[in-house]
C-alpha cells in the first residue's frame, strides 16, 4: 500500500501505460547525476506499481527508454543487501594475510554463513537454471543484486530476460547459436555466488583472492561444498550441464525438500485460518450492510424494525457489551464464537437486551441466521447484483 507524494516528486510519473501508483523500490538519484548500473551498461530505476487491467503490484524495471514488468514480491530484499552489505566483511576478508604457516581462523571466530543455508541456496539456483536451461535459454544474470531473498531462505531470480532483450541482433539468423555459451557462462556465475556466500564476501570471488577463498572454505566446510565450486568455475573441455552438480548436493536435496513439504504444512494452516477470517468477513461484511441503513425503498424505519430489529440487537451482543462497573467489555473470542453459531445456525438461544434494558427477546442462533438471510436477500433483490 506504499504511496509517495506527487507533489514531492514530480519525476515519478502518475501512470505509465496501465500502470498505476508508482513507488521506487530503489533510492532514485538525482537527474543530474543518473549512472548507468554495472550489470546492464544502461541507467536503470526499479518501481512498485498496479496494473490497472487486474489491480495486482508489479516490479517495473526501467531501463530509461523500455520498462519490464516483474512479479511483485512484498517485502523482498537481495542477497547482495542481506549477505554483502557490510564493507567490515570485505575489508576482514581482502587485508588478512595469510602466511604459508597461518591459517584462516575457524567459521565460529569468522562470521561465516552456516553450510545448510549455503546448500539451501545452492539447491534453489541450480532448480532455476535447470528450469531455464531446459526451456533452451540462459539466465544470465546470476549475480548477489539480481537474485531475491523473500523470507528467511526462499530465492527467486530477478531480472531475467533483459539481456535477451537489450542485446538482440535482428542480423543474427539463429538467435540461438549462442545460448549453449551464455548457459556455460550461468554456471560459472553460479560457481562464483556460492564461492561468494562461502566466504561471506565479495571481495573473495576477485581473482586475485581465489587461492585464499578456496582456502578459507577447504578449512571450513565439507568437500563437497569445494568440489562443487571447483567444478562451477573451472574450464571444461566439454558443454557442462547443472545436472552434473546434483551428484555433489546429494541427500542435502532431502534435506531441502523436507523442509518444503514442511514449510507447505505451515502455509496450509495459516490459509486454513484465513479461510475461516474470510468468511466471518463475508458475516461482518453482509451485517454491516443491513445494520442502521438509513433508507430502504423509501422506508427510514426500515433497519429499526421486523427481522432487521433483531439483527441490530444482535450486533450490540457481539460489540456493544459492558461490564457490571459500565466500562466496555472486549472479548475477541466471544465475537468469532458469536459469529461462527450464526453461520451454522445452531439451535443454542441467546438473550438479546434492547438499548433502554426495557425489553429481552430470546431466539435461537437458527433464528437469527434466517433473518440474516432473508434480510440479506431481500437487499440483493433490490440491487440486481451478488455481493
Amino acid at each position: 500500500m506504499a504511496q509517495i507524494d506527487q507533489s514531492e516528486n514530480p519525476g515519478v510519473p502518475s501512470e505509465v501505460d496501465s500502470y498505476h501508483s508508482l513507488f521506487p523500490l530503489e533510492p532514485l538519484p538525482p537527474p543530474n547525476r543518473l549512472q548507468k548500473t554495472s550489470n546492464f551498461s544502461y541507467i536503470t530505476s526499479c518501481y512498485k506499481a498496479v496494473n490497472s487491467k487486474d489491480d495486482l503490484p508489479y516490479c517495473l524495471r526501467r531501463i530509461h527508454a523500455l520498462v519490464f514488468s516483474y512479479d511483485f514480491h512484498a517485502g523482498a530484499e537481495t542477497m547482495f543487501s542481506r549477505h554483502f552489505n557490510d564493507p567490515a566483511a570485505d575489508s576482514y576478508f581482502t587485508k588478512r594475510k595469510w602466511g604459508q604457516h597461518e591459517l584462516p581462523p575457524p567459521r565460529q571466530h569468522a562470521g561465516l554463513l552456516p553450510e545448510s543455508l549455503i546448500w539451501a541456496y545452492i539447491v534453489q539456483l541450480s532448480s532455476a537454471l535447470r528450469t531455464i536451461h531446459t526451456a533452451g535459454l540462459a539466465c544470465r544474470v546470476m549475480e548477489p543484486s539480481k537474485i531475491l531473498i523473500t523470507g528467511k531462505t526462499r530465492l527467486r531470480v530477478n531480472c531475467v530476460g533483459m539481456f535477451d532483450v537489450l542485446t538482440f541482433d535482428n542480423s543474427q539468423t539463429n538467435h540461438l547459436a549462442l545460448m549453449p555459451q551464455y548457459q556455460q557462462a550461468d554456471l560459472i556465475s553460479l560457481g562464483k555466488v556460492v564461492l561468494a556466500l562461502a566466504c561471506n564476501s565479495l571481495a573473495g570471488i576477485k581473482r586475485e583472492n581465489l587461492q585464499k577463498a578456496m582456502e578459507l572454505v577447504s578449512i571450513n566446510y565439507s568437500s563437497d561444498l569445494k568440489n562443487l565450486i571447483l567444478y562451477l568455475l573451472s574450464e571444461q573441455s566439454r558443454l557442462r550441464s547443472v545436472n552434473d552438480i546434483m551428484p555433489m548436493i546429494g541427500a542435502r536435496f532431502y534435506t531441502q525438500l523436507d523442509a518444503s513439504q514442511m514449510r507447505n504444512d505451515v502455509i496450509e494452516e495459516d490459509l486454513a485460518k484465513e479461510v475461516q477470517n474470510g468468511r466471518l468477513f463475508r458475516l461482518l461484511a453482509k451485517l454491516g450492510t443491513i445494520n442502521e441503513r438509513p433508507e430502504f425503498q423509501k422506508d427510514p424505519t426500515w433497519s429499526e424494525t421486523g427481522d432487521r430489529y433483531l439483527l441490530k440487537l444482535f450486533r450490540d451482543h457481539l460489540f456493544h457489551q459492558v461490564t457490571e462497573a459500565g466500562t466496555p467489555w472486549i472479548d475477541l473470542s466471544h465475537i468469532v464464537s458469536c459469529l461462527n453459531k450464526l453461520d451454522a445456525g445452531v439451535p443454542e438461544k441467546i438473550s438479546l437486551v434492547s438499548r433502554d434494558e426495557k425489553s429481552v427477546l430470546v431466539v435461537t442462533y437458527s433464528d437469527l441466521k434466517r433473518c440474516f438471510e432473508s434480510t440479506f436477500q431481500e437487499l440483493l433483490a433490490a440491487t440486481n447484483g451478488p455481493l
